[in-house]
């Protein structure tokens, strides 16, 4: 042993670390800890915030993310996936068709509408309406936009549920847990809303889920219990015995303000157990109605000339498929073909219920919209994100005019 005669001047190697790990230590008030294990933990720090610096510069190499045309950021970009069905498909979906996700982030995104320069959708478990702009992504229009009351909602689904336009521009929405049918005046967030419908025959309905107008300025709607607490028709709070469809005739011309005409309010189909999804014909011969549960239909119906609906006939029975989804939100083009959520991501339908497609999605799908100048571009609400693809067909018209 050399008795510390060739010890260099300023300590060894190790004496050094240890002294420099107490100092670093001291500073931070850690007096008690081995300097050379202090010095550890501080160069595990460092690498963290090397390994952070890193990977920020990867991205800034990597650049902004890309935008469309309209100036929309885009998350990611994929070549579409779709199960062919049927040739005539190849008239809607371009070889080339990419599928577009706009923003993510969120549980369960419904109701999608596209007013003015933006897209308007609901989430449902946060209670709110969203809206999408392409060169300002997602902010909060409206929250509540549902349940409104002081406690906590106890149900999965306390938000506000499918939407869509008069000819006039007004919001019109599925109250879903606010258990109505109401109007924005204006698209001032605080602005006047008028309730629709509220009660049938003296009962509160279930939970409005989706809507359409007619050219007379007629709307329809689907009630089933999905918006109450337990969303089962044993609820103790549902006072309905049906999960109805409804027609509130004079809806357009119902003045700002003013109380519901509930006794005008029409049940015109009460043997769907579950049904969701509604749209018209582009010329108006028709009201398509799907139904999640048990049984996945969708069914069509001859319109009359006073707005009730005779010849239910069956389009197309998916319940055989176990994919995740169930018929729900829907929309047709120019050319009166069906697209609409289903098992496995978007179902498109000719006008006589042959399946054309059903494109797929990595993600339980609900609804979908129409946009773009050419409202070629279809919008997706699909559990956490938002999607879109640009199709061949146009859609049609949100509203009409007679």
């Amino acid at each position: 042993m050399d008795g510390g005669k060739n010890k260099p001047r300023h300590g060894t190697e190790l004496e050094r670390a240890d002294a420099s790990g107490r100092s670093w230590c001291a500073a931070r008030g850690e007096n008690n800890m081995n300097g050379k294990k202090c010095l550890q933990l501080l160069l595990v720090s460092a690498i963290a915030v090397f390994a952070v610096a890193m990977l920020s510069l990867k991205d800034a190499a990597a650049g902004p993310r890309p935008r469309s045309a309209d100036g929309a950021s885009i998350l990611d970009s994929s070549p579409i996936h779709f199960d062919r069905l049927d040739p005539s498909v190849d008239r809607i979906i371009p070889a080339d068709a990419k599928v577009e996700r706009l923003a993510n982030g969120f549980t369960w995104v419904e109701g999608p509408v596209w007013v003015k320069d933006s897209l308007f959708f609901a989430e449902i478990p946060s209670n709110s309406i969203r809206k999408w702009a392409p060169s300002a992504g997602v902010s909060i229009f409206l929250q509540p936009s549902g349940y409104k009351g002081s406690t906590p909602y106890g149900g999965p689904e306390p938000g506000s549920n499918g939407m869509t336009l008069d000819v006039r521009g007004r919001l019109t929405v599925a109250g879903h847990a606010q258990r109505d049918v109401y109007r924005l005046e204006s698209l001032d967030p605080k602005g006047p809303i008028t309730i629709l419908a509220d009660s049938y025959q003296g009962k509160k309905l279930n939970s409005p889920n989706d809507l359409v107008y007619k050219s007379d300025g007629a709307l329809y709607f689907t009630d089933p219990p999905y918006g109450l607490r337990s969303q089962k028709d044993d609820d103790p709070e549902k006072q309905l015995k049906v999960n109805g469809v409804y027609r509130i005739s004079h809806a357009l011309e119902q003045k700002p303000g003013a109380a519901p005409t509930r006794g005008e309010l029409q049940l015109l189909i009460s043997d769907l157990t579950r049904p969701n999804g509604i749209a018209f014909s582009p010329d108006e011969k028709y009201l398509y109605v799907n139904n999640s549960e048990p049984k996945k239909i969708w069914m069509r119906y001859r319109l009359q000339p006073d707005g009730t609906l005779t010849e239910p006939k069956l389009l197309y029975d998916a319940t055989a498929d176990k994919r995740p989804g169930s018929p729900d939100g829907m929309k047709v083009d120019m050319e009166g073909n069906i697209y609409s959520a289903g098992p496995g991501g978007v179902w498109i339908f000719s006008p006589d219920g042959k399946a054309l497609a059903t494109i797929l999605f990595p993600e339980k799908v609900a609804n979908v919209a129409w946009a773009g100048a050419d409202r070629k571009m279809l919008y997706i609400t699909a559990s956490s994100s938002i999607y879109r693809i640009h199709l061949k067909i146009a859609g049609a018209p949100l509203t009409r005019s007679r």
